[in-house]
């Protein structure tokens, strides 16, 4: 058993098949397949059931998953360590989380860490539920796992990192309106657009406006969580949302409101015991300094009088300003775009 063997199969696994896998590669598809052939026999058990022209991934094949990228993720922080004196040049991270998370604040803390570190790679799987995150993190598919409560069980470590912040989302021209906040009991008969049903964000806001006497009344359901703000700034429902895209909702013309009650539910970064590499340390270290800092400009903010939302306003647009200067002092981004 070899790395490249590793690498052949794991290609297969994420691209769903030999032939797109080989594409992806740049090798031959004849040699693809042999490596995996001659990987099943050095382990001796299939790793696909060859179904019709198609594979399909048999119990040990799923066992080996985890197994393989915690191979793949050392040798590879291994070789960066030789070349950079310990230094962070290059490097994979593999990330799971809940998928309404993504979006915010994972995709942030990623781009911003990748205009430093514009070697490292990323690679995210989206989960709708919490015990698959934790199933990811704990076979070593993926080194960090993002959830909104710790998880159950002392096998892994967790930290809070922050309360997410929720606010109401609404169309253009309806500001006369909202009050700001908005008293959430007020919100029955309102329409909404949500994610799917299961989701873990729509599970706790239709949870939070029940706790307040409000049975949400959804009109639109979506697969997809970016189609959200579109419908909601096209005048089709009001949507309640994170803070962050709430901001770009109000950068877009919509209207934004402050919850009263406030929302807000937990942010856990979870893992296993002992080392993690080198690069998804580093991207740990600088989402949490990046999430401190975020935080704290916010509550000045507020300190000096302005809202919650125009506080948090005022604090993405300062973030912003420094990416960009950053951007433009790194000029190795450019090719890796």
């Amino acid at each position: 058993m070899d790395l490249r063997q590793m690498e052949y199969f794991l290609a297969v696994v994420d691209h769903g098949g030999v032939n797109r896998a080989a594409a992806a590669l740049r090798v031959a598809q004849p040699s693809l397949s042999q490596a995996v052939r001659k990987l099943e026999k050095d382990l001796g058990t299939e790793l696909f059931h060859r179904v019709g022209r198609g594979l399909v991934l048999a119990p040990a094949g799923e066992a080996l998953i985890g197994p393989a990228r915690m191979i793949l993720r050392e040798t590879e922080a291994a070789e960066n360590a030789v070349r950079s004196a310990g230094q962070v040049r290059g490097g994979r991270v593999d990330i799971a989380t809940l998928s309404d998370m993504s979006m915010d604040p994972l995709s942030v803390w990623v781009a911003r860490f990748r205009i430093r570190f514009p070697d490292v790679r990323f690679r995210i799987e989206e989960r709708d539920n919490a015990s698959e995150v934790v199933d990811l993190v704990r076979s070593g598919s993926c080194e960090l796992g993002f959830l909104a409560s710790p998880p159950p069980g002392a096998d892994l470590i967790s930290e809070h990192l922050v309360e997410q912040k929720f606010v109401l989302i609404c169309p253009p021209g309806t500001e006369d309106y909202w009050p700001d906040p908005v008293p959430i009991e007020t919100l029955s008969g309102v329409p909404f657009v949500m994610g799917e049903n299961g989701t873990a964000t729509r599970d706790y806001i239709e949870k939070s406006l029940r706790a307040h006497g409000v049975e949400p009344r959804i009109v639109v359901e979506v697969p997809q969580r970016g189609a959200v703000l579109p419908i909601v700034l096209s005048g089709g429902a009001a949507a309640i949302v994170p803070l962050r895209i709430g901001l770009d909702a109000r950068h877009r013309g919509g209207i934004v409101r402050e919850l009263a009650p406030a929302l807000a539910r937990p942010l856990e970064v979870v893992h296993r015991p002992g080392r993690i590499t080198p690069a998804t340390t580093e991207f740990l270290t600088y989402s949490k300094r990046s999430l401190q800092a975020w935080v704290r400009a916010i509550a000045e903010n507020q300190d000096s009088g302005h809202a919650l939302v125009e506080a948090a306003a005022m604090a993405a647009l300062a973030a912003d300003h420094r990416v960009r200067d950053r951007s433009r002092e790194n000029t190795e981004v450019r090719p890796h775009l």
